[in-house]
């Protein structure tokens, strides 16, 4: 055999060893070739659950392969994350997590994992206006400034509801109350979900809500939208007037809601995932849900996205100091 020869053999060898030691190189276009699954760490019904059914709905559409959702609640957040960060970085489990998990770093003094180190970034899934939600029958307002007077009228009388002890949920609460100089009981539960059952069925008075998990009980009836959180109306809810039309401009908070991928995911994994990501949120029947989910669909995605939660860390951080809010 000639030196040339037993080169080219040589190189072939080494290429078929690659290949076998990482099943990626030779099946990058076949991903996904089973289930995977999306860890949404909080119970069923909530913010993120209205936003991560409908996506994995589309990503199991296109693929052909089912994307599941296993809801992990607990903590704020924080039991699920955790689970996610351990689960196997084979490319077959993500984690949707949301704006409660920049706050967690300095709401919890310790935590088993971090989301900017522990987890690679894929991309925002949709980002929603705060709304200031009522139960019609136990609040006798029908906006912002109505609010206002009551609680300064009625100290101490009013409760809300909130996904949890350090959640955004609680935090807006606490912004608001900050700003606004007035005092309403705050309600910690395991998730968005069950608060807002509550909020509907009158065992609480209100909720700093995502406008995505608000959505269909507002235009039900169920509850009323007093404000959004925000400079501009939602889409989807022209008619729900803003915290600067209701005399608290400086109010303004977002749901965000994103995926990730536990560090040590295949790259090939991660942007076979993001590739099928986006073409979800850029169909019509998910621009659609967004729509009426009071949103837009977004286009942030792998650093870009990572670098946006960096930023939120710290926001929110300023925002947990200067609002005095513990664990309670």
């Amino acid at each position: 055999m000639t030196v040339s020869h037993r080169r080219a053999f040589t190189l072939a060898a080494l290429g078929s060893l690659a290949a076998l030691a990482s099943p990626w190189a030779s099946a990058q276009s076949a991903w996904p070739t089973r289930p995977v699954t999306i860890v949404v760490p909080f119970p069923a019904g909530g913010g993120t659950d209205a936003f991560a059914r409908p996506l994995s709905a589309m990503l199991t559409k296109n693929t052909g392969k089912q994307f599941i959702i296993d809801n992990k609640g607990g903590a704020g957040g924080t039991v699920g994350a955790t689970v996610a960060a351990k689960a196997a970085p084979d490319g077959y489990t993500f984690f949707m997590g949301a704006v409660h998990h920049a706050i967690a770093p300095s709401m919890y003094p310790k935590l088993d994992y971090n989301i900017e180190t522990d987890f690679i970034p894929v991309g925002l899934v949709s980002s929603v206006p705060q709304v200031i939600v009522v139960n019609p029958k136990k609040v006798p307002v029908t906006d912002l400034k109505g609010l206002l007077e009551f609680v300064r009228k009625n100290p101490g009388q009013l409760n809300y509801g909130s996904a949890g002890n350090g959640t955004s949920h609680h935090l807006a609460g606490e912004l608001f109350k900050l700003q606004t100089k007035t005092f309403i009981t705050h309600i910690p539960y395991r998730g968005a979900g069950p608060s807002l059952q509550d909020l509907i069925a009158g065992q609480v008075d209100m909720m700093f809500d995502g406008l995505g998990s608000s959505a269909a009980h507002i235009k039900g009836g169920r509850i009323r939208a007093l404000a959004v959180a925000a400079e501009k109306r939602a889409p989807g809810f022209p008619e729900v007037p803003t915290s600067v039309e209701g005399g608290v401009p400086t109010y303004q908070v977002a749901t965000w809601y994103g995926l990730w991928a536990p560090k040590g995911t295949p790259k090939e994994a991660i942007d076979a995932m993001r590739a099928e990501m986006v073409k979800a949120l850029g169909s019509d029947e998910l621009r659609k849900a967004w729509n009426g989910l009071g949103t837009d669909t977004p286009d942030l995605y792998g650093e870009a996205f990572g670098k946006f939660v960096s930023s939120e860390v710290k926001r929110w951080a300023e925002v947990v100091k200067h609002s005095g809010a513990k664990l309670e």
